[in-house]
């Protein structure tokens, strides 16, 4: 992306790890992109941000609702707060002409995802949603080769969510995300990502789903004779994949200081993930907790134009990117989230797509370079006034999410359902 001219004011509301990590190109670009304030309830982190982005004490709030009530003292706003808390800052800072980069899920029913577009549009606002798979140069490869039809007219695709053992423990079974009723389902909270990058590579949305899947292991009925309710006091700790000792003392012991221990603890030291794991939730076992979330799932797709696709996630792999089979009339592409190979019918050879020649994100950034990506192409579209700079905008997002509560209707009671 070119520079631009102006350096964009940020506000942040919520300074959880992913407030943090979008944050962090501010600093990383600071040509670009400057934060000027933090909403952020939780003192330790809010103070943490504080000094990293070197905001005066005033500039360092715990509610959303300080910030809003100074009127727009800044271009743009990211709304990184738990899932259930996005509609009514959006609301708020949309009213206030702030331009919005909304973590995803946008919201968890049709009827807010609705009101955010509304809003957004009503006020003449860019919003982007953190769609961040749309903004990786491997997207960029495969969406290339579907567009540029060597493919085909494409028939089926096959696409892996590869969620990781160790993961669905921390995330899904112990964490935020592991009831429906504190959170979301795990398709909307892991998996609208794929929905989504399903119809982005497509360039159409569904317009049938079903689904199938339950929360099969991560159940009392499977835990180890003789297993504690906590892997500190548990006897057969040392032969279980899921011990929560073993993980984050072995990345404690590494100096891995990030995601996920800074999930457990704010000072990095044996005493406090001791304490964290006596007794916060991140220390009970996997087969004690009071998760409801599907460890596994499928959603079959049918496009407009007569194409197929599965979707699959699975919490049962090692964690690994997502990996992807298109099928063609002309060809077949096959690409596991940082490879992409295109087959062609016609010489029956092989060719590797050269992804440095995509340009955009390192790679190695987060979500494959997206996070940055999502962030080089917001901020870019505030400075210039430009929304089409944006993937990952209001409309395709909403699509994207009547999908997902599409297939969830469709798992629940066994029906084909309309998009």
């Amino acid at each position: 992306m070119s520079s631009v001219a102006s350096v964009v004011t940020l506000a942040v509301v919520g300074a959880g790890d992913r407030g943090t990590g979008h944050a962090r190109w501010a600093l990383d670009s600071p040509e670009r992109a400057k934060v000027v304030a933090v909403a952020e309830p939780r003192e330790t982190r809010r103070n943490r941000f504080a000094a990293a982005h070197a905001l005066e004490p005033d500039a360092a709030v715990d509610d959303w609702r300080v910030l809003a009530a100074r009127g727009r003292i800044a271009d743009a706003v990211l709304i990184c707060t738990l899932d259930r808390e996005h509609l009514e800052p959006v609301l708020e800072f949309a009213s206030l002409g702030y331009h919005i980069l909304l973590e995803k899920p946008m919201a968890l029913t049709e009827d807010e995802c609705r009101r955010i577009v509304d809003a957004v549009e009503k006020a003449g606002v860019i919003l982007a949603v953190g769609h961040v798979l749309r903004y990786t140069r491997y997207t960029r490869a495969v969406k290339e080769v579907v567009d540029s039809g060597r493919l085909g007219d494409v028939v089926n695709i096959q696409h892996l969510e590869p969620v990781g053992f160790w993961h669905q423990a921390h995330s899904f079974v112990r964490g935020n995300w592991g009831r429906k009723d504190r959170a979301t389902s795990m398709l909307m909270a892991k998996s609208c990502h794929d929905l989504d990058w399903l119809q982005y590579i497509l360039g159409q949305p569904p317009v049938r789903v079903s689904s199938f899947g339950r929360l099969s292991h991560f159940r009392p009925e499977n835990r180890p004779e003789g297993a504690a309710d906590r892997c500190l006091d548990c006897a057969v700790e040392s032969a279980c994949p899921y011990s929560a000792r073993r993980e984050y003392g072995e990345r404690l012991a590494r100096g891995e200081h990030h995601w996920p221990l800074s999930v457990l603890v704010d000072d990095f030291t044996p005493e406090a993930l001791e304490t964290a794991l006596r007794e916060g939730p991140y220390g009970r076992c996997v087969y004690a907790c009071d998760n409801d979330v599907v460890d596994h799932q499928v959603v079959s797709m049918e496009f407009a134009s007569g194409a197929t696709a599965t979707f699959t996630m699975t919490a049962f792999t090692e964690q690994a990117d997502r990996r992807t089979r298109i099928f063609g009339t002309r060809g077949e592409l096959r690409g596991d989230g940082s490879s992409v190979s295109v087959y062609d019918f016609l010489t029956r050879t092989e060719e590797a797509v050269d992804l440095a020649g995509m340009g955009g994100m390192d790679a190695a950034g987060g979500h494959g370079g997206g996070d940055a990506g999502l962030m080089d192409s917001f901020v870019a579209a505030v400075a210039t006034g430009n929304p089409d700079l944006v993937k990952s905008g209001p409309r395709e997002s909403l699509t994207s999410h009547l999908t997902v509560l599409a297939a969830e209707r469709a798992r629940h009671s066994g029906t084909v359902e309309h998009v």
